[in-house]
């Protein structure tokens, strides 16, 4: 093994029996464009992909975390190319078989799209979910001229006809950038707290009711204030510090109840001196060093 290891040194190419983590790359950006945003989401996953390579196992608990990074596949682009339904889809497909061989799926957007292909593996394995949301917008919007896009994908997991889709969970939301109406639908769903409302304890204290239910976790990097990532989709001019974002992700992994994890936005056009990038790939490092470290 070498002095200075890296997780490329560690992540296996392929699934196996012993595989606990697969990570999946969508490509998507189609959503953000119907949605009205900004294209270059769809670059993001080779890219937060590669920086994460590049980064060192912890030290602290390198063995631990080591050893799951062994037992972890990726990266494995979904090929986007037709609609957004059409590619998530096929995005729920991979989800579902990695769901059900009890594995972690960790799926890297692309646009907010991302999360109702996600959705999907769920219910093609017919498992009820509560989807947890870091994310500045609520994202409930219709459907536009009926295609789904990168607002819409809760509205759409909730409204499923399997009905798997047990709650919806929005933490980070920012009060200039979200509707009333948009606001009462998710709150009546499950939760919907602004940004200045997030805090670990408030997390801790909602895993604290599900600790035995299937968690979907997705994070969206335009929680995070403008000055800390600016390569999003949506810049935030506000938002929660990078700080809050890295612990909740470190949390996410260490939970049992989390049976999955997404992240979403990050748009390399944007961004400055992969600031953005760079972040992303410490968001995945941080959920698979709590994953490590679950217990029991």
């Amino acid at each position: 093994m070498s002095e200075d290891s890296r997780l490329r040194d560690f992540l296996k190419p392929e699934k196996s029996e012993r595989t606990l983590i697969e990570i999946f790359g969508f490509p998507s950006d189609q959503g953000v464009v119907i949605n009205g945003g900004r294209p270059g989401a769809s670059r993001a996953p080779n890219l937060i992909f590669e920086q994460l390579q590049k980064l060192t196992p912890h030290a602290h608990w390198f063995d631990k975390h080591s050893l799951l990074l062994s037992r972890t596949s990726g990266l494995k682009i979904v090929e986007c190319a037709d609609t957004v339904e059409e590619n998530q889809k096929v995005l729920g497909t991979s989800v579902a078989n990695s769901l059900t061989s009890t594995s972690v799926p960790i799926i890297i957007g692309g646009g907010h799209e991302t999360s109702f292909g996600h959705f999907l593996g769920y219910a093609e394995a017919n498992m009820p979910v509560h989807i947890l949301n870091i994310d500045a917008h609520t994202d409930v919007r219709p459907l536009k001229e009926g295609r789904a896009h990168s607002g819409s994908p809760f509205k759409q997991a909730l409204e499923h006809p399997l009905g798997l889709c047990k709650s919806y969970n929005v933490f980070g939301l920012n009060p200039a950038s979200v509707s009333l109406e948009h606001l009462k639908y998710a709150a009546s769903q499950g939760t919907a707290h602004f940004e200045n409302e997030i805090s670990l304890k408030s997390i801790l204290d909602w895993f604290d009711e599900h600790r035995k239910e299937n968690v979907m976790v997705t994070m969206d990097m335009d929680a995070v204030r403008h000055a800390e990532a600016p390569g999003v989709s949506a810049p935030n001019a506000s938002g929660i510090s990078k700080a809050l974002w890295l612990e909740l992700a470190f949390e996410f992994g260490k939970q049992r109840s989390v049976t999955s994890f997404d992240l979403c936005e990050v748009n390399p056009d944007y961004d400055r001196d992969g600031q953005t990038i760079k972040l992303a790939a410490l968001t995945l490092w941080n959920f698979l060093l709590g994953v490590a470290l679950r217990e029991g």
